[in-house]
């Protein structure tokens, strides 16, 4: 059972219930401030934002990823924005899979953008499919060609594009209706001929919008497609199938990201020609981040590359990559929603929102204690009990609900190497949740490395005049192996230009390991929970603990202050 945290302070333990209902709000406030009194005529705070032409209880919203990939961070500010709205206009918001590219698409991709949605709290309607429609879609098409709007067109996709761009009409434009029908049957048959073809639509090819030059609406494709098999040979394109689905399915507001916004006059130009009625578009800025690549093609080759372990590795920005990696789906809401429906283009740091997450964390995640275990020292405490004690302390000691653990008190102790070395002889120095003691002698090897420390318990210390505070460990048979993974970005330049290639720029080192002890507490850790090692920052437990030889895996989760692993 998780609390979430908010602005007055700790709230209490939540179910999955509660925890919709909490994530449901923070889309409101997000956006709105306050929003007690949302979606009322006249009430409108500074940061409300509206869609046009919306009628309260009426707005139909669709989230339409395509199943070629996991979703990322740039997607779930789709997804969130959609679920505001229909939030704000007690609206609705169905999901549809644009699978019109069997090419790229898969079940496995369907099943987990149903999984990437729910994490992130969606509540949603229905789940529909475009490949759905293929009939209606194909009896469109057809349609236009008889009434002249569209036209069937063989030349090679090189021709095509350099005569788009100079504005020259293909020789096939001009084609009759009983020319383009013949065409239109080979493609659906998959022919040889039908395949050098495809459909277009006869907009206008001297438009200083490149968009309406006469865009393809089907091409021929033989690949079986995940659905429905090999049943066609041919599919409609995104921009043909999106503005008829949306009007058919009744969406009254269709959510784009800017980097359409020159298709915009192509959609409403194409429900103009099939006769649908008029669906507004709403935009919205494309969500960019920092040394972070988003194109699902680019993230496709860093997991069949083996660059990454799949594509919920926490090196990448998908919604399972960012959760894995220690990132609260609160503190995602939050950030988005903090630049509510901008239109202008950003370019997000990833230390903003880890710092967001922090703050929602910290309140709550239990702490536990670790050593290093490469050169770590043995501290013997000459005044200390021979016989072990135990005690029962908090695992935080400021939120009750984080539950107690054990700890074990002993005469030998483990502690860091880095702090060993940075002891003086005759310091006094402070041993967290023990008390301060006395260093008196420091044995190093010929090379000057500190090997062993001893020393005399001095509890009675003021922890105010000491300047070491020090993790450490008993040394008890009970400590569990800990790999602590810490993780870099996948490129080294922050922005990639449109020439640069990212394969140029790959980060050559993304991932550092680090052996250390654990206290015997974590034996119970669960995977996914998140914990703060003390002195050593936040991470989340990825692989619990099953037998001593087997290490518990700790992700480090970043806390806003990003380092590379290679320092």
């Amino acid at each position: 059972m998780e609390t979430y945290v908010g602005k007055r302070g700790l709230g209490k333990p939540t179910t999955e219930k509660t925890k919709e209902q909490h994530i449901g709000k923070q889309l409101s406030k997000g956006v709105n401030g306050d929003n007690s009194e949302k979606g009322k005529p006249g009430n409108k705070s500074s940061f409300e934002v509206e869609l046009p032409n919306a009628e309260f209880g009426k707005v139909r919203l669709r989230f339409a990823p395509e199943p070629s990939g996991f979703l990322h961070i740039g997607h779930s500010k789709a997804a969130l924005l959609n679920q505001y709205f229909a939030d704000r206009y007690q609206g609705q918001v169905i999901i549809r899979f644009d699978d019109t590219n069997p090419a790229k698409e898969s079940n496995e991709f369907v099943e987990n953008l149903l999984k990437d949605i729910a994490t992130l709290g969606i509540k949603y309607e229905t789940v529909t499919y475009t490949s759905d429609y293929f009939p209606q879609l194909m009896e469109m098409a057809e349609k236009l060609i008889h009434q002249g709007k569209a036209y069937v067109d063989d030349t090679t996709r090189e021709e095509m594009q350099k005569q788009r761009m100079d504005g020259i009409e293909s020789k096939c434009r001009n084609n009759n209706v009983g020319e383009n029908l013949k065409l239109w049957k080979e493609m659906i048959a998959g022919s040889e001929r039908g395949l050098q073809c495809c459909v277009r639509g006869k907009l206008d090819m001297q438009d200083l919008n490149k968009s309406l030059r006469d865009p393809v609406y089907y091409r021929c494709n033989p690949i079986p497609h995940h659905r429905i098999g090999s049943k066609y040979k041919l599919y409609p394109t995104y921009d043909f199938a999106c503005p008829f689905v949306d009007a058919i399915e009744g969406i009254t507001h269709a959510l784009r990201s800017s980097e359409y916004h020159d298709r915009n006059a192509q959609y409403h130009r194409i429900q103009e020609d099939m006769g649908l009625r008029k669906v507004y578009i709403y935009e919205f800025s494309r969500l960019n981040m920092v040394y972070t690549l988003l194109s699902k093609r680019k993230l496709l080759w860093f997991v069949q590359n083996g660059r990454v372990d799949g594509w919920d590795d926490p090196r990448f920005p998908t919604v399972q990559g960012i959760v894995r990696r220690g990132l609260k789906v609160e503190a995602l809401v939050q950030f988005i929603l903090e630049q509510g429906a901008s239109k202008n283009l950003n370019l997000m740091e990833w230390d903003k929102l880890w710092t967001i997450n922090k703050k929602i964390i910290d309140p709550v995640c239990p702490r536990h204690t670790a050593v290093i275990e490469e050169r770590c020292v043995l501290l013997t405490l000459t005044n200390a009990p021979e016989k072990p004690f135990v005690r029962t302390i908090p695992r935080h000691k400021k939120f009750e609900g984080a539950g107690d653990k054990c700890t074990t008190y002993t005469n030998r102790i483990w502690i860091d190497y880095a702090d060993a070395e940075s002891i003086s002889v005759n310091e006094e120095i402070t041993l967290m949740d023990w008390g301060n003691a006395i260093v008196k002698e420091i044995v190093k090897d010929k090379d000057g490395n500190v090997t062993n420390l001893t020393g005399i318990l001095h509890v009675e210390g003021s922890v105010k005049t000491t300047k070491l505070k020090l993790t450490w460990l008993p040394e008890t048979s009970e400590l569990v192996n800990l790999s602590l993974l810490e993780f870099d970005y996948l490129i080294t330049k922050k922005k990639l230009d449109e020439d640069d290639d990212f394969v140029d720029v790959l980060n050559p080192c993304t991932k550092k390991e680090t052996a250390a002890l654990g206290d015997s507490n974590m034996r119970n850790l669960k995977r996914g929970e998140i914990l703060q090692l003390e002195r050593k920052g936040y991470f989340r437990c990825d692989v619990p603990f099953f037998r001593p030889s087997k290490p518990i895996v700790l992700f480090a989760i970043p806390d806003g202050r990003q380092q590379t692993v290679s320092k």
